[in-house]
């Protein structure tokens, strides 16, 4: 199987909206390959280009639109590809992303949604299969600008966002109120209305983010010292929130890290092959 991962840093307008742009691309062959997409703190918007499909609990493929949205995840979801597989996604902060396209909020893994933005799939389409990746990052990102210009942010949201990513998820929730400048209740009703989830929701998988990430790069790394650098009771509970997420414990997680043969960048790639 031949890899490409590439991402691109998200302009200054857009960094209170967007983490970053990426590109993905994967020959896998002629067989089905199966790939685990990994819990973590943001909300992706996937435009994909050959196929991609979502397996369904009794296991039968069911072909995806493009675009699609990944929502936050509680669990790894799966999907199937078949020969050349090429993504380009957008990388964006839960509490911003459903205001941002003006589309309501969910809990749903996977979202289909209408939206202008859709539209945007031939002109990409043409620039990706003729290689003009930067071309089609950079017509992307326009986009975004140009939307972002419309949309009245949440400053409360957008300081309790702040707030929560440089403490790794680890700020209890009163105190991410302080930071907004909110009372708790306002603004757990205002991130649940924004982005479908709690402040702790978001918090628990900006942790298990951090945790993964390290490991994932950092294989041989102390499991008691991450728990006690990341906030968990003890390594018990990393060792439970990190299973409830992943579906493996963080020893066995460094393990398949450590075996894997894959080229990765310095934050965890999304698409994982089993």
């Amino acid at each position: 199987m031949h890899h490409r991962h590439l991402e691109y840093e998200s302009p200054p307008a857009l960094s209170d909206t967007i983490k970053c742009f990426w590109y993905d691309r994967r020959d896998v062959g002629e067989q089905l390959s199966t790939y685990d997409v990994m819990p973590d703190g943001y909300a992706e918007i996937i435009f994909y280009f050959g196929s991609l499909y979502s397996i369904s609990p009794d296991g039968s493929l069911q072909p995806l639109p493009s675009p699609f949205m990944m929502g936050l995840l509680n669990q790894p979801v799966s999907f199937s590809t078949i020969n050349c597989l090429e993504i380009i996604g957008v990388r964006c902060f839960p509490w911003t992303v459903f205001d941002l396209l003006g589309l309501p909020s969910g809990k749903n893994a996977v979202h289909f949604f209408e939206h202008p933005v859709a539209r945007l799939q031939s002109t990409l389409s043409e620039l990706v299969k003729t290689g003009r990746i930067e071309e089609a990052i950079y017509h992307l990102q326009q986009y975004f600008l140009d939307a972002h210009s419309h949309v009245a942010g949440s400053s409360m949201l957008a300081k309790a966002g702040v707030a929560m990513r440089k403490a790794n998820g680890t700020m209890p929730v009163s105190e991410v109120a302080v930071a907004a400048n909110a009372t708790v209740r306002t603004l757990e009703r205002n991130f649940k209305q924004s982005s479908g989830h709690t402040v702790k929701d978001v918090s628990g998988l900006i942790r298990f983010e951090q945790v993964r990430n390290q490991l994932w790069c950092d294989p041989n790394s102390n499991i008691a010292g991450l728990a006690a650098e990341f906030g968990y009771s003890d390594q018990a509970h990393l060792s439970k929130e990190f299973k409830r997420y992943s579906g493996a414990t963080p020893a066995a997680f460094a393990r398949k890290a450590k075996q894997s043969k894959l080229s990765v960048s310095k934050d965890f790639v999304a698409f994982v092959q089993d």
